[in-house]
Order: structure tokens, then C-alpha cells, then sequence
């Protein structure tokens, strides 16, 4: 009995998950990096994914020396809303920020 009640929940998940007729591609692509610790980057898909993002080399060559980024992501959610991420990652931390 109980394998059935697996097998049965095994089933329903595989068949909840979203089935997207085709795969995402790469519709928008820019990278640049100087390679003394700045960088940004930045892409966009088909299926409406999106990110952005900037790093910069802080207090170089000191003992406090780090790299702080900050960019976004938006991606869709599972209610059809596209929702957006915004963060800065820094000595302080990851703080992203999440609007919808």
C-alpha cells in the first residue's frame, strides 16, 4: 500500500511540472570584464528571463580589499507575474530586494 501511495505521489509531481512546448534561447548578450575587478554582464532569453549585473574591486590592495556587486533578475512565476530581483552583495552581505 504504501508503495502504491509513493508511486502515485512520484507520478503526480511528474506530471505537475510545467512542460514548455521549447527551449529558452539567448536573445540579448553583452560581457565585459577589465580584469583588474571590474566586470558587468548581462543577458536575456526568450521565455522573458532576464539578469544584469555589475562588479567593482573596493579598497583595492588594502586589507579591507572586496569586490561589490549589485545587479537584478526578473524571471516569470509560476502565477503568470513577472517578478523582479533586485541585490547588492557586498561585505555586508547578499541583500536582495524582491518586487513583483
Amino acid at each position: 500500500m504504501k508503495l502504491i501511495l509513493i508511486l502515485s505521489a512520484v507520478v503526480v509531481a511528474a506530471l505537475a511540472v510545467p512542460q514548455s512546448g521549447k527551449d529558452a534561447t539567448i536573445v540579448e548578450l553583452t560581457n565585459d570584464n577589465d580584469g583588474l575587478g571590474q566586470y558587468n554582464f548581462a543577458y536575456r532569453t526568450s521565455d522573458g528571463i532576464a539578469r544584469q549585473e555589475q562588479g567593482a574591486l573596493k579598497n583595492a590592495g588594502s586589507e579591507n580589499e572586496a569586490i561589490e556587486v549589485q545587479g537584478s533578475y526578473t524571471y516569470k512565476g509560476v502565477d503568470g507575474k513577472d517578478y523582479t530581483v533586485t541585490f547588492v552583495a557586498n561585505e555586508n552581505g547578499y541583500q536582495p530586494r524582491v518586487q513583483s
